[in-house]
């Protein structure tokens, strides 16, 4: 990858961590309300500080995987990327409904992060997918204007 791209991969990332902690400063309030009239006790393992650097962590690594399917599946506007992200998100979704059905979670609890997820999960997959709109014309992902097509020269081994 070129450093422009992890360059996108941190902004992803940084980004993702605005969402989420704009996300919980909406919901804190029923967090809490949930967490204490539930049976589940949220436990600190740390700092703030050190809790704000794992999410930074954690959000990196999903950015880095997230550029690595973009590249792969040749996602290059925010419709792919959106489609991309809401795909990611049911594994936590799922993720989060095992703890709903096996550990007695709150299913408000559960959604309350199901949303975070969701959506840090589509701003990191927009801020990665949309990103090829300097791709040269002869690039495999660029799209013609409509009405223009393109030949392709196909090779025929054996024949």
């Amino acid at each position: 990858m070129r450093i422009a791209n992890y360059t996108r991969i941190v902004v992803a990332a940084l980004a993702a961590f605005v969402t989420s902690s704009a996300w919980y400063t909406i919901f804190g309030g029923v967090m809490t309300k949930l967490n204490s009239a539930g049976s589940t006790a949220a436990t600190s393992t740390g700092s703030l500080a050190g809790t704000m650097l794992f999410v930074v962590a954690q959000s990196l690594v999903v950015a880095l995987m997230i550029a690595y399917l973009v590249s792969r599946l040749g996602i290059s506007d925010r419709i792919g990327a959106l489609r991309l992200g809401a795909l990611i998100w049911i594994f936590p979704a799922s993720i989060l409904l095992g703890s709903v059905v096996h550990e007695n979670v709150p299913p408000a609890l559960a959604a309350i992060h199901a949303g975070d997820w969701l959506a840090k999960l589509l701003v990191m997959s927009v801020v990665l997918g949309a990103r090829r709109r300097e791709a040269p014309p002869d690039a495999p992902d660029h799209r013609l204007p409509q009405g223009e097509s393109r030949s392709l020269k196909v090779d025929v081994v054996g024949r």
